[in-house]
């Protein structure tokens, strides 16, 4: 056989027989010679390329045994005239018996026959011809006519050893109109994209078994077609060496409708025969199946926008209804319940109103007290997340809130109380668009039975009836400016639980006759901060300086019960995580915060013997009164003598 070498390096040629012999005789047990019958440089795209051609013939292995045994033979033949015919085929003949007699040896196969011989010994072909020894028939007249052929493969190109076409198809002709005129030369309308070698014969003849991809000029297009994209064909060359012409059997390399709507070809254009079609409407129906996809991929994301919009909206709307509505009262509402009236034996109800306000509302513009009214209520509507509280509503000046109500809780007079005190701080903070100092406010607090339920249908409120309501906005009408005014009931769930508390004497109640009242002073175990609900940092040893954060968030207090959990008392006594005070002394988590020592016990006995000190620990005097009449509560810490 012709071996064809190609090699950008110059000079390597030579190690090739001893490669290929090297591979003979260990892959296949044969011996080969190989020798240069022709070598020449040639340019391929712009590159030097060395190319050598090579004889291969295979040579035949003799063996001793072979020798041996050819011996009668030989002298089986020596009556065989020397120079005849018959003496020659006799000479071929025994040396190709000898050199099939070695092979099989050499390869352990003497004495049984490999898989492949006995397929080859069992698949015939006609009257005991192997299909090895197959050969075609063809037709002495050519059974077919130029347009028929034409018609049948339109892609199709014939053209000679210098590139003149000689015959093309029907439908090339039409995207190509320069192939119609004949004798014009093929490298003139078409580059090659693959494999990359220069547009000649005998480049093509080289890798002849290659697939060749060709692309139609734009410069050779006409003119309206300019903006077309440009058509690629993709085949196979075939060499007619009768003819000395080269066919190109080709189809168009599309892979979607789309291209070929833009090259303005449809599929009728196609060879029946063409597996394009088939790739065509495959990959169209994949590319529908995508989009498809793509689609529900988009759907699926904007249902979920819609979903998570959808959410944040009933967030929104559940939050507004919350405000309104006390929670579980708002979500049997919601689920088309009626919700019962309830009695609650004890409660703790609170109103409070702004000293002047006619008088305010009277001089001010309504703009002004609208905002001092907001300014207040935001302070107010923040201590009521502080302290649990519930709001029931707000008329003019007036603020309402109830502690065990809807949800009972035993502290709920310590809870008002509390929020009582933070009222009086965060007024402090609200500015009178008439006199530009702060507000004043009154407050009263009573506790009793109420019955609370849902009124209404198309602005449902959740309201509260009863005397204890009554009472306790006479309180208030019947208070001092910055005073919590509280009734018996109040005093006698406060005088045990911490609470400065002042005696006011017996007073005149409208409706309700002489009553004996007291006053909310303020909280003997928290701070400021602590009712108020905003976190402060504590101050370092031998600092008396506290800064607090603008922008933390509200600190609810804690308390001794829950609104799950029944009513523990206030101090807390389960063991729990001790935290640390500023003297580094553990203290109770649950009770107010408040700075106590771990001696708590002897403290309270301190305080029942006027102070008296224990040990090496000394406790600041509480409750210190500032000269202008406003109370300031100095917390009580241990200081390390």
């Amino acid at each position: 056989m012709l071996l064809h070498y190609y090699s950008v390096r110059q000079g390597l040629c030579h190690i090739v027989p001893g490669i290929l012999g090297a591979v003979a005789r260990d892959f296949f047990k044969s011996q080969i010679r190989m020798e240069i019958i022709n070598q020449k440089e040639e340019v391929e795209r712009s590159r030097m390329k060395e190319h050598v051609v090579f004889l291969v013939t295979q040579e035949p292995v003799f063996s001793t045994r072979t020798h041996s045994n050819s011996k009668p033979s030989a002298t089986k033949q020596c009556n065989v005239v020397p120079g005849t015919q018959h003496h020659k085929e006799s000479i071929n003949k025994q040396t190709l018996q000898k050199s099939l007699q070695v092979k099989w040896q050499t390869l352990g196969c003497a004495s049984q026959r490999s898989h492949w011989e006995t397929v080859r010994g069992l698949v015939h072909l006609g009257k005991g011809k192997l299909l090895r020894d197959f050969k075609p028939v063809y037709p002495e007249v050519l059974c077919i006519d130029r347009k028929t052929f034409c018609n049948a493969f339109p892609f199709h190109i014939v053209f000679d050893e210098e590139l003149l076409v000689k015959q093309a198809g029907v439908n090339i002709q039409k995207i190509v109109p320069g192939l119609q005129t004949m004798r014009i030369r093929l490298d003139q309308y078409f580059s090659i994209l693959h494999p990359e070698v220069p547009f000649a014969i005998s480049s093509i003849r080289m890798f002849i078994n290659s697939h060749f991809v060709l692309r139609t000029r734009r410069d050779m297009m006409p003119e309206s077609w300019r903006d077309r994209p440009m058509l690629e064909l993709r085949g196979q060359m075939l060499w007619m060496e009768s003819l000395q012409c080269m066919l190109y059997q080709a189809s168009p390399l599309l892979r979607s409708l789309q291209e070929l709507e833009e090259r303005f070809m449809h599929i009728s254009d196609i060879a029946p025969h063409d597996v394009t079609r088939d790739l065509i409407l495959l990959n169209q129906q994949r590319l529908a199946e995508m989009e498809l996809s793509n689609q529900l991929e988009r759907k699926k994301e904007e249902l979920r926008h819609l979903s998570q919009h959808l959410e944040e909206e009933k967030e929104k709307t559940d939050a507004l209804l919350y405000a309104m509505l006390p929670k579980h009262v708002a979500n049997q509402l919601k689920e088309g319940k009626r919700v019962e009236a309830g009695e609650f034996k004890e409660c703790t109800v609170l109103f409070s109103d702004v000293v002047t306000f006619t008088n305010i509302c009277s001089e001010c513009e309504p703009i002004q007290i609208v905002f001092m009214l907001n300014s207040m209520y935001l302070k107010f509507d923040r201590l009521t997340t502080v302290h649990n509280v519930y709001k029931v509503e707000t008329i003019g000046d007036a603020y309402m809130v109830v502690g065990g109500v809807p949800i009972p809780v035993s502290s709920h007079a310590e809870r008002v109380a509390n929020f009582a005190l933070g009222m009086i701080i965060v007024a402090r903070e609200v500015t009178n668009p008439i006199t530009g100092g702060p507000i004043q406010i009154r407050v009263g607090v009573h506790s009793g039975p109420v019955l609370a339920g849902v009124v209404g249908e198309k602005m449902p409120r959740y309201c509260l009836f009863g005397d204890t309501v009554n009472t306790a906005s006479r309180m208030e009408s019947h208070g001092l400016p910055n005073k919590i005014h509280l009734s018996p009931s109040v005093y006698q769930a406060l005088k045990d639980r911490h609470f400065q508390l002042h005696d006011r004497g017996e007073i005149e109640v409208k409706g309700k006759g002489r009553m004996h009242t007291y006053f909310l002073e303020g909280n003997l175990t928290a701070t400021d901060d602590q009712i108020i609900g905003r976190c402060a940092r504590e101050p370092e040893m031998g600092s008396t300086l506290r800064v607090q954060s603008e922008d933390c968030s509200t600190v609810p207090m804690k308390y001794g019960d829950s609104l799950s959990q029944p009513h523990t008392p206030f101090m807390v006594s389960e063991p729990q995580p001790p935290a640390k005070t500023l003297a580094g002394k553990p203290r109770d988590s649950e009770s107010y915060g408040s700075f106590h020592s771990d001696r708590l016990s002897e403290d309270r006995l301190s305080e029942s013997k006027s102070h008296q000190l224990k040990g090496s620990i000394a406790l600041c005097e509480a409750n210190e009164r500032v000269a202008s009449g406003n109370k300031h509560i100095r917390t009580r810490f241990c200081v390390l003598l």
